[in-house]
């Protein structure tokens, strides 16, 4: 490892399939040591992984960091939303935690929703509708299948808490993964006590919400992991709070990731509240909001067509007439959580490679539909979209978007970006300066400019309609007539 020029802080992207870490220069940005581990999750008809691997991926990540870890002067941990963590007295998992993608609680959200004064009630109060992927719908689905659980938890964390609490002994989030919960009002920034009482949740087993630039603790002792004692935890965030950090995006500044679940988002200084659920009202990890829309079948679901065609996922051809809606895991946006994939006009003709361009179709459509509602009106539509995520490198995701929103992508160069937003909330510890302008001082959404293309009106119509024609059908839960 060359020398650094500044100290030297680590940043933690732990999401569904991995956990991530980097080290990385407060002074440049350059990533001067990186290490990942694996998650196993579930299949079926839940999504559950239990929290102690994530640990276990942590301390694998940061061993391959190696020295460099062990010089950081301040870690972050951003995580995937919404997930539910259960401990008892002992700050032991209860039971695996329900991750964003399990849908089970589907029902519940419906239930709550009506049980509390509506959507309308949801969106003024949380600045959200609950749907299925939310925590306070999982709390719920527990509450009545497994009583026994709820019991015995003595604690309730997300995924990015759970980490930190184990770095600190201190039980802390923060605002932007607060706000994905269902429990917390982003009108008073404090927990609900009407909601927590409803679904019966005693606040007292909730983590203190830290302040924006606040720390959450320092690394304690009796660990396996490389830390200095004394190391200053920053208090951390949810994934798209910390990829928005790490893109330093401005408010009006569209963004697409493309991942395991697809988003778009935007920074804003107005409180969002959709009253049809579509954007959920998230706060940021700087004291703005992000207004964010999410699906819950992208580049895996579009990966999955490509695979039972025998394709490589680059092997698209274009087509006219053909339909693909690939919600092979229910769906969020539209809040279709019952749903499955849907091929419409198929015929003797249709090529492989046309069928796959229409699952690229269908996934960014859901995503398209929703990006002027998540947008603020005075935003610049001719503005770049950043792309990002692992498919944000894909020629066919790149081209798909660029045809179906009419506008030029920016594709940033810099990679692990919620693991490099992590990262800059860190330095700001040290640094004293706002986390978003860290990373734009680190330059990481510099990157290629791809032109804007005439919008394909024909296609996005075609998928409008077939969407609304088939809605009865995708509305189905299983077993229905």
């Amino acid at each position: 490892m060359s020398a650094a020029e500044g100290p030297l802080v680590v940043g933690v992207d732990t999401s569904t399939q991995s956990t991530k870490a980097l080290v990385v220069d407060v002074a440049t940005g350059r990533v001067v040591a990186s290490g990942q581990a694996p998650h196993t999750v579930t299949s079926g008809a839940g999504r559950e992984s239990d929290p102690r691997q994530w640990w276990d991926a942590l301390t694998e990540a940061l061993r391959q960091c190696g020295e460099a870890a062990h010089e950081a002067a301040a870690v972050s941990i951003g995580g995937q939303q919404h997930g539910l963590v259960t401990l008892d007295e002992h700050g032991e998992p209860v039971r695996p935690a329900l991750l964003w993608n399990d849908v089970r609680s589907a029902p519940q959200a419906s239930r709550l929703v009506e049980e509390l004064g509506g959507a309308k009630f949801w969106a003024q109060r949380t600045g959200s509708v609950p749907a299925a992927s939310f925590t306070v719908t999982k709390w719920a689905w527990l509450a009545e299948h497994e009583p026994d659980a709820v019991r015995a938890t003595k604690a309730v964390r997300l995924p990015h808490d759970y980490l930190t609490e184990r770095l600190t002994g201190q039980g802390t989030t923060d605002r932007g993964d607060a706000s994905g919960t269902g429990w917390w009002a982003s009108g008073t920034e404090a927990y609900d006590e009407e909601i927590l009482a409803h679904v019966g949740l005693d606040p007292a087993l909730l983590p203190r919400v830290v302040r924006p630039g606040e720390v959450a603790g320092t690394v304690r002792d009796g660990h396996d992991l490389p830390f200095s004692k004394g190391t200053l935890v920053a208090c951390g965030t949810g994934d798209n709070a910390a990829a928005a950090l790490g893109l330093g995006v401005r408010p009006g500044t569209p963004v697409m990731s493309l991942g395991t679940s697809g988003t778009v988002y935007a920074v804003s200084e107005h409180r969002p509240a959709d009253p049809t659920g579509t954007v959920a009202g998230f706060a940021d990890a700087r004291g703005d909001w992000l207004p964010l829309a999410c699906t819950l079948n992208c580049t895996l679901a579009v990966d999955r067509v490509a695979a039972l065609l025998g394709l490589d996922r680059e092997a698209v051809e274009p087509g006219r007439g053909v339909t693909l809606l690939p919600f092979l895991d229910g769906e969020r946006t539209p809040n279709l959580p019952h749903s499955s994939g849907l091929l419409h006009g198929l015929r003797h003709d249709t090529t492989g490679g046309q069928l796959l361009q229409a699952a690229y179709d269908g996934a960014v459509y859901s995503l398209l539909a929703a990006l002027d509602l998540v947008l603020d009106q005075d935003a610049d539509p001719s503005a770049p979209l950043l792309l990002i995520g692992g498919g944000a490198r894909g020629t066919a995701w790149q081209q798909t978007v660029r045809r179906l929103s009419g506008r030029p992508v920016q594709v940033p160069e810099a990679k692990e970006l919620v693991a490099l937003g992590a990262a800059a909330q860190a330095a700001g510890l040290l640094t004293g300066e706002d986390p978003a302008a860290v990373a734009r001082r680190w330059g990481t959404a510099q990157g290629p400019v791809l032109d804007a293309v005439e919008r394909d009106e024909e296609t996005l119509s075609r998928l409008a309609g077939v969407l609304s024609d088939a809605a009865p059908l995708l509305e189905r839960a299983p077993g229905d007539s």
